[in-house]
């Protein structure tokens, strides 16, 4: 699978840290060569962090321009929480009925992976999250919702990681899969699909919170 390594943060996430923390705000310019000198790195993997920063909307790469900040404003990102919260919701709907015996070992493997990594920091947490959501992506066997669920999590990774700083949030995402799992694996449906809706909503108003502390601290 294509995740993360939770040793060091790699670059993308650091740049991408400060753009959501505010270091790099809305329409700044972000130049290639004072990127490279300020993280100590050579020009070309600054080019691809940005790159993949484009496709996740926080940069703007524009032909003569370079790259600059997107502007998104927090009711653009409420508006992707609410639709992330309805894929996520069918998701576990499907997954609850079509579970197979490779999808149920799956997912509780990769929950097993988050209760173990609870107590190993936000991003440590945050990549094993990462891998328990895409399993139940996968045990929908929808293949459309799949590739549309990854587009919208890339969208919102940055927010995703940063609501996980808030004090307790780990332990209680945690429950909250754990509340999942077990609509899921009883078939449920009904339920899983309100757990996951709880679940991401829960998270568009930890990203509320977030935003009042910055107004507080500036």
């Amino acid at each position: 699978m294509n995740v993360k390594s939770k040793s060091a943060p790699s670059l993308r996430d650091r740049i991408e840290d400060a753009i959501v923390s505010g270091t790099f705000r809305p329409g700044d310019r972000l130049e290639e060569q004072s990127l490279a000198e300020q993280y100590g790195v050579s020009r070309t993997p600054v080019r691809e962090a940005l790159r993949q920063l484009q496709e996740a909307g926080l940069v703007e790469i524009k032909p003569r321009r370079g790259a600059t900040v997107s502007k998104v404003s927090p009711a653009d990102l409420i508006h992707m929480f609410e639709v992330m919260g309805g894929l996520e919701g069918m998701a576990g709907r499907l997954a609850a009925r079509r579970l197979d015996e490779t999808s149920r070992q799956e997912i509780l493997a990769c929950h097993e992976a988050c209760r173990t990594a609870v107590n190993q920091g936000s991003d440590a947490y945050y990549y094993e999250n990462e891998r328990f959501h895409m399993a139940i992506y996968r045990a929908s066997a929808n293949p459309f919702l799949e590739e549309q669920a990854r587009a919208l999590h890339r969208r919102l990774k940055p927010y995703r990681r940063i609501q996980l700083r808030s004090l307790n949030r780990i332990e209680q995402s945690f429950a909250e899969h754990d509340r999942v799992v077990k609509a899921i694996l009883a078939g449920n449906g009904a339920d899983a699909e309100q757990a996951l809706w709880d679940h991401i909503t829960i998270q568009a108003d930890r990203f509320h919170d977030f935003l009042a502390g910055l107004a507080r601290d500036t």
